[in-house]
């Protein structure tokens, strides 16, 4: 039995199969691969959507599996070493004296057990609303000022979201470091959880460098939401294998790329080919 020759349940089953080997696939080429109209692929779509196997999102569709957020202890050892390069890179930007903001994740985490281990480092402070960030942070007391925002509590986190948490208000840092779910040249940065858009948000504006840390199997994927532009971050820290033209497709963005080599090696910027100011520095023209 050839693809047009499937049934309308055998051809769904397939476009299942697809999806969940493919990460992603556009409308128009699930139409041309079965020999059917675009409105049939919809029509599927919107069936398979409808029962949860499947997303739609801009273009196209995604398995639904990657919008179920594992818990942090379940994603703590997963490209753990692509994690220590970008922590080495992230502590490689940071003076004496700044104050940061540390979002939650396994990759913020990673960032503070690489401050732990740059007791050179005096006088951090560090905002964040991540309870583990905190705890990891507790040895380098009082080298490390740590504040802890307020909200309500997300246990799959260990987070403190919204509502409630605003305690980046008003906070002008030298960096934000924020961990994302997807990197995508049309949806920008995004999350897998609603509750965690706003506080991100918030870390951003609170910021004059705002720092995407996120490994390589982030790019070319998308979230449930989205937290923001490539526009609007200044450099993106990454680590692991990129594939082949995937950085071509960032490079009329503003947001700088930089792939982190293992710690004890430079660190590489790829694309685009612009600086990132000092965050030391008054603005231009102040």
């Amino acid at each position: 039995m050839t693809e047009t020759e499937l049934t309308t349940e055998e051809r769904r089953r397939r476009i299942q199969t697809l999806v969940r080997a493919s990460e992603f696939m556009r409308v128009p080429d699930l139409a041309e691969y079965f020999g059917v109209s675009t409105v049939t692929i919809r029509s599927d779509l919107d069936f398979l959507a409808g029962r949860g196997y499947v997303v739609r999102v801009r273009g196209g569709v995604i398995p639904s599996s990657l919008f179920s957020e594992r818990p942090f202890e379940a994603r703590q050892g997963v490209a753990a070493r692509e994690k220590e390069a970008i922590a080495a890179a992230a502590v490689g930007l940071l003076k004496s004296d700044d104050t940061l903001i540390l979002d939650v994740g396994t990759t913020t985490t990673a960032i503070c057990y690489e401050l732990l281990a740059h007791p050179e480092l005096e006088n951090l402070a560090v905002f964040t609303n991540g309870l583990t960030i905190a705890l990891a942070l507790r040895p380098a007391i009082p080298r490390i000022e740590v504040m802890v925002t307020g909200g309500t509590l997300r246990p799959r986190e260990n987070a403190l979201v919204e509502p409630g948490g605003t305690g980046f208000t008003g906070i002008r840092a030298h960096y934000a470091f924020v961990g994302c779910e997807g990197i995508h040249p049309e949806q920008g940065i995004s999350t897998a959880n609603l509750p965690e858009v706003s506080m991100k948000q918030a870390m951003l504006r609170g910021a004059r460098q705002r720092v995407v840390v996120a490994d390589s199997s982030k790019f070319m994927k998308e979230g449930l939401a989205t937290v923001c532009g490539l526009d609007d971050v200044d450099l993106i820290l990454t680590a692991g294998p990129l594939g082949p033209g995937a950085l071509a497709r960032f490079s009329e963005f503003k947001a700088e790329i930089r792939v982190a080599e293992p710690p004890g090696t430079e660190v590489m910027r790829v694309a685009p080919p612009v600086t990132v100011s000092d965050p030391h520095l008054p603005p231009d023209g102040s």
